[in-house]
């Protein structure tokens, strides 16, 4: 990801159930409530679940877009989701890059919805490469798409009013500098091919996740990004008690995977800490990113997510 500032284990949510009433007889009053069925418990965001997602891409080394530590990464992502009950497809494509040709694969997995139009939420999985150093990308790279998996398994258990897309790319970063086209290969994929097909019209809005694992996460937000869209994310921070991490400051980013699909007119949010001593450094580990962090993003995106598609329901 360019940095570009400008100001500066499988648990379930408990439900809460009434007594039961009965004849009114103090034996019927003090009866313990049965606990609801687990398949009636309503599925709650896990950063231990996200965190070990977290821990298993950063166990790959580096992963950089072709290389053999990348395909055991998306072989891991594609598992997990046929392990939730997501049906999930290989996007496949070869990008013409500074050093060459380089074979990249997006993973597009979809949760069917009432209405066949779709929201997104993306991640990019790849990481930097650097020849000079060893570089893991624990924030910048494996935490977006830990906390993407962790949302497929809670969306999965939910009645959705729309399709939800979740798109893991592959070519995010720049295999040599983030100039011109060398960046963001996969996003652009996914729009020329959804633009060919003619099936872009029906994305109705993206939420980006990107580098949401800084132990001391401050996501402010991003000019670029669809106001409205914007708006409904960090209202919904501030509802759930996280508008201390969510901050009501500007910031722009040099580019990101949002930007081919603003370029699409598709409304889309980046969801990014750049405020980030260990980005694109060695130090980008296991040890400068936090659990928190993950449980922090999922529930802001999962309290925004009904918000959204009241406001799309609406224009209907």
């Amino acid at each position: 990801m360019r940095r570009v500032l400008s100001l500066f284990a499988l648990l379930l949510a408990p439900l809460t159930t009434a007594v039961p009433g009965g004849s009114g007889s103090a034996a019927a009053q003090t009866t313990p409530a049965k606990p609801a069925p687990l398949a009636a418990r309503p599925l709650s965001f896990d950063s231990n679940r996200a965190w070990e997602h977290l821990r298993r891409q950063v166990a790959f080394g580096p992963r950089p877009a072709g290389s053999p530590a990348l395909a055991d990464c998306r072989r891991y992502i594609l598992d997990q989701l046929k392990a939730m009950g997501i049906a999930a497809r290989e996007q496949a494509f070869d990008a013409d890059t500074p050093l060459g040709t380089i074979h990249m694969v997006n993973v597009v997995a979809t949760l069917p919805g009432a209405r066949p139009e779709r929201i997104a939420l993306g991640s990019h999985y790849d990481t930097k490469l650097f020849r000079e150093f060893r570089f893991v990308g624990a924030s910048d790279g494996a935490s977006s798409t830990a906390a993407l998996l962790e949302l497929g398994r809670v969306l999965k258990g939910r009645k959705l009013p729309y399709t939800v897309e979740l798109l893991f790319f592959d070519g995010e970063e720049a295999v040599i500098a983030w100039e011109g086209t060398d960046n963001t290969y996969g996003s652009r994929y996914y729009v020329q091919a959804a633009q060919k097909a003619g099936t872009l019209k029906g994305l109705k809005a993206f939420v980006l996740l990107d580098m949401i694992g800084d132990r001391n996460l401050t996501i402010r937000r991003e000019t670029t990004s669809t106001p409205w869209l914007t708006d409904l994310i960090w209202a919904a921070a501030k509802r759930i008690g996280h508008g201390h991490t969510f901050l009501d400051e500007p910031f722009s980013v040099g580019g990101d995977d949002h930007y081919p699909f603003l370029a699409a007119g598709i409304p889309s949010v980046d969801i990014i800490d750049l405020d980030y001593p260990a980005w694109h450094t060695a130090g980008d580990t296991l040890e400068a990113v936090s659990a928190r962090s993950l449980q922090v993003t999922g529930e802001v995106v999962l309290e925004a997510l009904p918000a959204i598609e009241k406001r799309l329901l609406a224009g209907h």
